[in-house]
């Protein structure tokens, strides 16, 4: 339970003088005077002004002139939405009692850091280190001398620090022998890794997940990988091993990413590109599609050649 005041710091709107008492975020439809709602456009706030929501975030941007007596329960913030999940992580809190689970396994020199919770039937390899107040959900599996920081999420199934997929071939018998994997995982702080989510060890040096980077589920990167800050992975990705994502690069659902590539700092990948090895992407905020992965516009161009033919 929080006062209106104290969610009006936390969404980062001017302080307001309603007393109410908010519990909880919803829908419109389910809103009750303990709810919080937001609202990004004109019709969407009219519909919460009508609803029974005891507070009504919404864009600055469709603030009137002159506000009338029925905008008292509107704080105005710049991005609702942002300020929507701002509050309802505030309202939440952690969700979770800190501590190890009876059924977890944790081998030597284990260091787990304060308010951090290890769900059942988890696996912490010899050496492993984990932050302050990490969410290590039901059956995740973290090899030995992985690294991870605080306040970071991962979802249950996922295997952090396996073994990467990295041989030497004997030219004269076309054997393969595994090719040394004995590097570490490093997650850096406030990292959400989805379920089923593998992410491989380095092979001599090390695989890093950057601070505020978010990962789906069953998405898998292979070892010695750079993924950087606040970069959004979809589902079904595959990162090949030594390739490097900058910072603030997404990639949509089925990306595919050769090994040795480089995804360039705020690159946008659509759903099922395919990047070749060895392939540089580079230009901030430009959307990359196809495969081989294209700007929009050559795709684009190339799919209406394909309709004509």
């Amino acid at each position: 339970m929080a006062k209106a005041r104290e969610i009006a710091e936390w969404a980062g709107a001017q302080e307001t003088a309603l007393e109410a008492e908010l519990s909880r975020v919803s829908g419109l439809d389910d809103a009750t005077p303990e709810a919080v709602v937001f609202a990004m456009d004109a019709q969407t706030l009219e519909a919460a002004l009508a609803s029974r929501a005891g507070l009504v975030l919404a864009a600055a941007k469709l603030k009137p002139a002159e506000v009338s007596q029925d905008h008292g329960r509107v704080l105005w913030v710049r991005d609702a939405r942002y300020a929507f999940a701002a509050v309802a992580a505030q309202l939440a809190g952690t969700g979770f009692e800190a501590g190890v689970h009876s059924s977890a396994v944790v081998g030597k020199d284990v260091l787990i850091g304060a308010g951090t919770a290890v769900g059942p039937g988890v696996v912490l390899g010899d050496g492993t280190k984990i932050g302050r107040d990490c969410r290590i959900e039901a059956r995740v599996t973290i090899y030995p001398g992985v690294v991870i920081g605080d306040e970071v999420v991962v979802q249950a199934g996922a295997v952090l620090g396996s073994t990467g997929f990295g041989y030497a071939r004997n030219e004269e018998t076309g054997e393969y022998m595994l090719f040394p994997q004995q590097g570490r995982l490093v997650i850096e702080d406030r990292v959400e890794i989805g379920a089923n989510t593998t992410i491989d060890r380095g092979a001599l040096g090390e695989t890093r997940i950057g601070r505020g980077t978010k990962i789906d589920n069953l998405v898998h990167i292979g070892h010695n990988c750079i993924i950087g800050k606040n970069v959004v992975i979809a589902a079904q990705t595959g990162i090949s091993g030594s390739s490097v994502v900058e910072d603030g690069a997404i990639l949509g659902g089925q990306v595919g990413i050769g090994e040795h590539a480089t995804v360039g700092e705020g690159v946008i990948l659509g759903g099922g590109a395919g990047v070749l090895s060895g392939k540089k992407m580079r230009g901030k905020g430009e959307v990359f599609w196809g495969r081989p992965a294209r700007p929009l516009k050559e795709y684009l161009r190339d799919l209406a050649r394909l309709k004509h033919r």
